[in-house]
């Protein structure tokens, strides 16, 4: 029974975490008006982010190790695959704009 709460409970942090992406406005303009982000800004925000979930895995491993109360496995688990899904993300979105960049200066002019 446990293992369907924690299932669920993934389930609903996954949710919500595809949620928060779907409700980032997009830009449609190349020149961001006074109080919007530029695309530097939202990527340095999604490397904080990606670099705070690890932080908090980290600390939550060592707290789980040091046998800290209070620190359940399955939370270090999932924390764990939080922050390596976050990471692969973020990976395949700098493949992502290394081919777009190479393939911009493969064009013939």
């Amino acid at each position: 029974m446990s293992q369907g709460i924690e299932f669920n409970r993934l389930m609903l942090d996954m949710r919500s975490m595809q949620a928060d992406a779907m409700a980032t406005p997009k830009v449609a303009s190349t020149v961001p008006a006074v109080g919007q982000s530029s695309f530097a800004d939202l990527l340095g925000n999604a490397v904080n982010k990606v670099n705070d979930t690890q932080t908090a895995s980290n600390q939550l491993s060592n707290a789980f190790e040091i046998g800290k109360s209070g620190v359940d496995l399955t939370d270090v688990m999932i924390a764990s695959q939080k922050a390596s899904v976050s990471f692969t993300a973020l990976t395949q979105v700098r493949n992502k704009l290394v081919q777009a960049y190479q393939d911009i200066m493969q064009m013939p002019v």
